[in-house]
């Protein structure tokens, strides 16, 4: 776990518990600051379409899990940031696409073609509970969908 984890994490918290704050904007900018980023009032107020969005709950959330995506990318996070967001169904719902890599001219080469269909349903926010755990305990009850 990374310094920069644990700031965005209790970022999220304050604003979820309090709405935006200094405290808020403090720990998301020291992680702006390692990447030479401006404070997120100063860039969204200056650089920004929607300089007003810092300065809302619901906007302040959004900042945060973008700045998550951005500064723990390919750290395996993502998923299960996805998951206690409840934003999996959306985003993990989505066409895999790819080139068509049997072709030999360029043009249907880089052609987009469908690699896969990755589905993500309301059941898989809960795995199911193994049989052996079900017999062992008569009181469990196996997992919604499951």
């Amino acid at each position: 776990m990374r310094l920069a984890d644990l700031y965005l994490l209790y970022s999220e918290a304050l604003n979820e518990s309090q709405g935006p704050g200094p405290e808020v904007y403090a720990y998301v900018d020291s992680v702006r600051a390692r990447s030479g980023l401006k404070g997120v009032q100063e860039a969204w107020a200056n650089f920004s379409l929607q300089p007003s969005k810092p300065l809302t709950k619901e906007g302040m959330r959004n900042i945060i899990k973008r700045e998550r995506t951005i500064e723990l990318a390919f750290e395996g996070k993502r998923f299960w940031d996805l998951r206690r967001w409840k934003d999996a169904r959306a985003e993990l719902n989505e066409l895999i696409l790819g080139w068509d890599i049997g072709q030999r001219d360029p043009a249907p080469f880089y052609r987009p073609i469908t690699l896969y269909n990755r589905t993500f349903t309301e059941r898989d926010y809960f795995w199911p509970i193994s049989i052996e755990e079900l017999t062992r305990n008569r009181e469990l009850k196996q997992n919604l969908g499951w």
